[in-house]
């Protein structure tokens, strides 16, 4: 066995025993008040944090670019209650006319 198959199992034994931990823990903790609010903000923190790393990130670097001016515009219609499909279609229109 090689060492890079070593690394694999031993990664998914930590991934099976960490979610075996998730199921143990105890269910007074999981209704406390604090816990709930926290797992409902979790998603849009997620969230927000691969937005900024895919509009910002290029190569180790901040970036400040077409993508940016999209997203801003992006902002503007989600705020106006623009549907989803033309809010994509409006800023993917944006950055690429910056682009070209």
């Amino acid at each position: 066995m090689t060492g890079l198959w070593a690394g694999v199992l031993l990664t998914a034994a930590g991934c099976y025993a960490l979610k075996l931990a998730g199921l143990s823990v105890p269910e007074r903790w999981l209704e406390h008040p604090l816990t709930r609010r926290a797992t409902l903000l979790i998603p849009a923190a997620l969230l927000g944090a691969l937005l900024a790393v895919q509009t910002l990130g290029a190569d180790h670097s901040l970036a400040v670019d077409a993508r940016v001016a999209a997203l801003g515009v992006a902002a503007v219609l989600l705020w106006l209650r623009v549907p989803f499909l033309p809010m994509v279609v409006v800023a993917a229109a944006t950055a690429a006319l910056l682009r070209l």
